[in-house]
């Protein structure tokens, strides 16, 4: 009954996004034809933050070091305030202006075609990780409700999404997210409860460990406070959140719509950690099944169904943001940048979603390799983290930056991100992540650049 349910559920997701995509051209495909309004701009950006990451990742962390997993989903808030009010406005603006449609155009703008192709290059490797990530929580939900497997879940996650976006891209998605958070918000919210009185009760969760009730504790950098140097960054130069950013109707949507999603962040970060707590209370095998069992063991049935409905929306609605990334670039930055550069719309268009079908298959492959939504995540964020945040930035507020900045910044960031993460063992040292240690080199090499040009030297 439980799959039937969750099954019906997802085909009213692809019959929403075919009809709503039935006529979608270039133009709704890439930036939703431009006319999203801040209602729409906050849902489809906030129905994208709570994936797989910030459900099943973050609950399996709750699971593992208690309320500091609060910082999972807060950091992402945190970066979000900051998109809005900042980056988010100016890049709307800039893209606006000059018709861009990905961040690839904007890149490719300040820095070169060179560029462009190597961020392109470098992103959608890394994408593929988090794409395994969201297709990993559509597999926990679909095992625990089904006892299905990983490889007929991840399946099951990639015929659902790919399915609607295809059909309109960010326009699709924008109008499914809006249906798919309304039971994201409703099934966490009724979860909590429940999953707090079947663990019995707030005091006996938060006394289970000595660290379980300090939203503070930090047992290393990719843990509690620390997590806001990986993942607050990640939320301000993301290509997809970007480029749903590029869809908005004014200056004005942007800013609200990405404001309340960041502020919905913060309040929303408490939910996961908390019912990871509330896991402690049963026999948990593996950690990222930690917020689909509580769900189905600790819930009334009738209340479990929603909760596990919110889950797998979730899942589903951040890994369409996930092929818009794929999608986007292979067409655009990839094909029409150095394939074919009199490529028509319609043409692009079709390798779009011919893009996004490619990169579906190849993240069900690679989350069979990784196995943990946690793993595969840290992996996106620390690329994307150092590949984009430096060059962004530097671009919008730089003035007279250009291609030497920007290839140095990622020549000399992207390597110390591998090196620091190979001999520290994905630790880092101290505070330092080998995702801050990559941006430090990138920021340096930027600006070392920037100073031995204005001073003729290169």
């Amino acid at each position: 009954m439980t799959l039937s349910l969750l099954l019906a559920y997802a085909a009213l997701f692809v019959i929403v996004g075919l009809w709503v995509g039935r006529h979608a051209g270039a133009s709704d495909f890439f930036v939703g034809g431009r006319r999203l309004g801040a209602g729409l701009i906050f849902s489809t950006f906030l129905a994208a933050n709570i994936g797989a990451s910030s459900t099943v990742g973050a609950t399996s962390l709750g699971f593992a070091e208690g309320l500091s997993a609060w910082w999972w989903n807060g950091s992402a808030g945190i970066g979000s305030l900051v998109l809005a009010f900042s980056v988010g406005p100016r890049m709307w603006r800039e893209a606006s202006a000059h018709g861009d449609l990905t961040v690839g155009d904007f890149l490719e703008r300040h820095y070169g075609r060179g560029m462009r192709g190597l961020v392109a290059s470098l992103i959608w490797l890394g994408t593929l990780t988090i794409l395994a990530a969201q297709l990993l929580g559509v597999a926990a939900v679909l095992n625990v409700a089904a006892g299905l497997s990983v490889l007929t879940g991840c399946a099951i996650g990639a015929l659902v999404t790919v399915s609607y976006f295809t059909a309109g891209g960010l326009l699709s998605s924008a109008w499914v997210n809006l249906v798919q958070l309304v039971v994201i918000l409703a099934g966490f919210a009724v979860a909590i409860p429940f999953a707090v009185h079947g663990a019995g009760g707030w005091h006996a969760i938060t006394t289970s460990s000595s660290s379980a009730a300090h939203v503070w504790a930090s047992t290393g950098p990719t843990s509690g406070w620390r997590l806001l140097f990986l993942l607050g960054p990640a939320f301000v130069v993301s290509p997809g959140l970007l480029q749903k950013a590029y869809g908005a109707r004014d200056e004005a949507a942007v800013k609200r719509g990405i404001a309340w999603n960041g502020v919905v962040l913060l309040v929303f970060a408490a939910a996961p950690a908390i019912i990871g707590l509330a896991a402690r209370s049963l026999s948990v095998l593996r950690a990222d099944l930690a917020l689909p069992t509580v769900l189905a063991q600790l819930l009334p049935p009738s209340v479990g169904i929603i909760a596990l409905a919110a889950v797998f929306a979730a899942e589903v609605s951040s890994a369409d943001a996930v092929l818009f990334m794929l999608a986007t670039s292979a067409s655009r930055d990839l094909y029409r940048g150095f394939l074919r550069r009199d490529a028509s719309d319609t043409e692009v268009l079709r390798v779009a979603r011919i893009a996004a079908i490619v990169g579906s298959a190849c993240g069900i492959g690679v989350a069979l390799v990784y196995g943990s939504v946690r793993a595969a995540v840290s992996v996106f964020y620390a690329i994307l983290t150092v590949t984009l945040v430096v060059p962004i930035v530097g671009g919008l507020y730089v003035p007279g930056a250009g291609r030497r900045e920007g290839l140095a910044s990622i020549l000399a960031g992207v390597p110390v991100l591998v090196v620091t993460h190979y001999l520290s063992h994905g630790e880092g040292y101290g505070v330092i992540s080998p995702a801050l240690a990559g941006v430090m080199a990138s920021a340096a090499a930027f600006g070392l650049v920037r100073v031995a040009r204005g001073a003729g030297k290169i």
